[in-house]
């Protein structure tokens, strides 16, 4: 009795202490033994094409990323990296994933040529994640839906390169849909990041409690929450201390005109700066996936305000300073805009909304 009651406490000891080990990653084979882990040093390699880096956590692992990462080109679905578990510590330590974008660029993004990778990177984890750099993603790059809070801090994605045309583009940028995040999630926040894209900065379709701060958005569409679609809520967005430069639009909320039975409420903005703004300072429509059309009614939008510190944004002489334009009676409350200052352009256009205050053009 006593032999088979230690033979279990030795089998129970070193099953607990196997994961009190360090595991090491030089390629896709090492994956499933350092997982066991809950010490995990990812070293440079080359992950093979068609193949996703998918990292499924202890509870409580800590990653050092010691080198460069880079993906083999392949036209599938993604994506190309994954990571999942709950109180996890990534440590980029300021090392890349390098997508190899160009080889998949055609200035289409996801709306037809090659299949795309898409997201590059699915972050499906809680904790830190932190001091990454991302470059050249074949197309969207993050897509976060952390399962509990999640602070993303001091990353980097470059997709600059994507600005130029190339053989496949005819013309056209490179690089198209390159969101930089896409949060469907809660308790998320985003800071000291920098992303350089040709899409949205951030999109937001769906959540609550997320913050976004002290970012650089640069070449991109701007910060949005939305496209919105049926059925859902997003409540309690805070988007403060950003610089937002040579975008499409600063700051935009767009949701779906065929919409039904959504929420968007509590949207907070503060102390954001934006230059070069192309088309739009501020714009919220309901009319997507048109811009300033015909504005759908099933999404009720309220308590969008900025706050201070003041968010000063400076448009292009052919651009709009702000755009308004709401189904008839979803936009509701007042909207306090005190702490909006919009200067350069011209006067957009209010539709079906009078409730903003502090604030003409």
């Amino acid at each position: 009795m006593w032999t088979r009651f230690l033979s279990l406490l030795v089998l129970v000891v070193s099953g607990y202490a196997s994961s009190d080990c360090t595991g090491t990653i030089n390629s896709m084979a090492d994956v499933a033994a350092a997982v066991a882990c809950t010490t995990v040093n990812l070293n440079s390699f080359q992950v093979p094409a068609g193949q996703t880096l998918a990292l499924k956590l202890l509870t409580g692992t800590t990653v050092n990323m010691n080198g460069d990462i880079t993906f083999a080109h392949e036209n599938w679905a993604g994506p190309l990296f994954q990571i999942s578990g709950s109180s996890i510590t990534f440590n980029g330590n300021g090392h890349t994933f390098d997508g190899n974008g160009p080889l998949y660029w055609d200035g289409l993004g996801g709306n037809g040529g090659v299949t795309k990778p898409a997201p590059m990177m699915k972050i499906s984890m809680s904790g830190t994640f932190s001091n990454v750099k991302v470059l050249n993603s074949p197309a969207r790059t993050y897509s976060v839906s952390n399962p509990a809070p999640l602070v993303m801090d001091g990353l980097t994605i470059d997709n600059s390169l994507g600005d130029q045309p190339n053989s496949n583009s005819n013309g056209l940028a490179a690089g198209h849909n390159t969101d930089g995040f896409d949060a469907s999630t809660e308790n998320l926040t985003i800071q000291n990041s920098v992303i350089m894209n040709q899409d949205d900065c951030l999109a937001i379709n769906r959540g609550a409690n997320i913050v976004f701060k002290n970012n650089h958005c640069s070449g991109g569409h701007g910060i949005s929450v939305g496209s919105i679609n049926s059925g859902v809520t997003v409540n309690g967005i805070t988007i403060t201390g950003n610089t937002i430069t040579n975008n499409d639009q600063a700051l935009r909320i767009k949701t779906d005109a065929a919409a039904t039975g959504s929420t968007v409420t509590n949207i907070t903005y503060s102390g954001n700066t934006a230059t070069g703004c192309k088309r739009f300072g501020v714009i919220i429509d309901q009319s997507y996936p048109s811009t300033i059309g015909t504005p759908g009614s099933g999404v009720l939008l309220s308590a969008v305000n900025f706050v201070s510190p003041q968010t000063s944004i400076t448009v292009n002489s052919g651009a709009e300073r702000v755009a308004v334009n709401c189904g008839v009676g979803s936009c509701t409350g007042t909207w306090n805009w005190s702490n909006l200052k919009v200067s350069g352009g011209t006067t957009g256009k209010i539709t079906n909304f009078n409730g903003i205050t502090g604030f003409s053009q």
